[in-house]
């Protein structure tokens, strides 16, 4: 099991961007990654996700094209880069891991379980 901490939310303008990072206590190269976020009263819904070194990358239709995730081996931390922001990515976003000894990348939160604490990302209009 790996420890997981999200940072870099924060209050933006619609257009701007921010990079969220996911800062794990261990290595992740044995670790589907993923990011999904929830608004209140609404469900958490996949993001991005990354399967294992040199995997496979996926993004839900509604960021494909503007957010971008990444992967810092040394520094054992995952990366969601948020570029033109609109006010419907307003939520509190999520990093999750999952041990996996193949290239498994799951878009069901169920899926996976080892879960951060969460960041704030609010776009105004």
């Amino acid at each position: 099991q790996v420890q997981l901490v999200e940072s870099g939310g924060g209050l933006v303008q619609a257009g701007d961007s921010l990079r969220l990072s996911c800062a794990a206590s261990g290595s992740t190269s044995l670790y589907a990654m993923g990011w999904f976020r929830q608004a209140p009263g609404k469900e958490r819904v996949f993001v991005a996700g990354r399967s294992r070194t040199a995997g496979i990358t996926f993004y839900a239709d509604s960021v494909k094209g503007r957010f971008t995730i990444s992967r810092d081996s040394a520094l054992n931390t995952v990366y969601l880069q948020m570029d033109s922001l609109k006010p419907e990515d307003t939520a509190v976003y999520y990093c999750a891991a999952k041990r996996t000894l193949t290239l498994w990348l799951g878009v069901r939160s169920t899926e996976y379980d080892n879960w951060g604490q969460g960041t704030q990302v609010t776009v105004s209009s």
